[in-house]
């Protein structure tokens, strides 16, 4: 089961988690969407992040109860991912074997940065970046060699993986 976290502009409904969610369940993944507050409350401006890594802890230990004993895999669309990742370094979330995320947000807009991914050091979960070649939150060449000192820090490998476009 992955425990689906919406970004900062839009709720679980919005059309690309709809679509990753079919395009999962098509594949036998079960998905567990979520809203922060902030969204359930009808309000643009996201909460702190406190209250958000909160949300998503809650969001995994309800998801565990309905999993039945699934794997859980955690993370989401850009800022929801990121709390996801955040919510991680600062406390294991139980249960979960590894983070998914869809666009992480590595910097501001076309400002690129890796002081937003600097918790990831503290992550100890296999972690899967699924990140598009036309985000302005994460500038591809920016992306590439932080995932490369990532990747050499940690022992591990990186690799571009070139996919015909879909919609998930």
């Amino acid at each position: 089961m992955y425990v689906m976290a919406h970004g900062a502009g839009a709720g679980m409904r919005h059309a690309f988690l709809e679509s990753c969610a079919r395009h999962l369940a098509g594949a036998g993944i079960a998905t567990f969407r979520y809203q922060f507050p902030y969204t359930e409350a009808g309000r643009r401006r996201p909460d702190d992040s406190t209250v958000l890594e909160q949300t998503v802890r809650a969001a995994v230990a309800a998801a565990a109860r309905e999993a039945d004993g699934l794997p859980l895999f955690a993370g989401g669309k850009s800022m929801g991912g990121r709390m996801t990742s955040r919510a991680q370094a600062g406390a294991e979330l139980d249960g979960v074997r590894g983070l998914v995320f869809l666009g992480f947000p590595l910097h501001a807009p076309k400002r690129p940065a890796s002081s937003r991914a600097e918790h990831l050091d503290r992550v100890a979960l296999p972690m899967l970046f699924v990140q598009g070649t036309r985000d302005d939150l994460a500038e591809p060449a920016w992306c590439a060699s932080c995932a490369r000192a990532w990747a050499a820090a940690r022992s591990c490998t990186w690799s571009r993986a070139a996919t015909t476009p879909s919609t998930c």
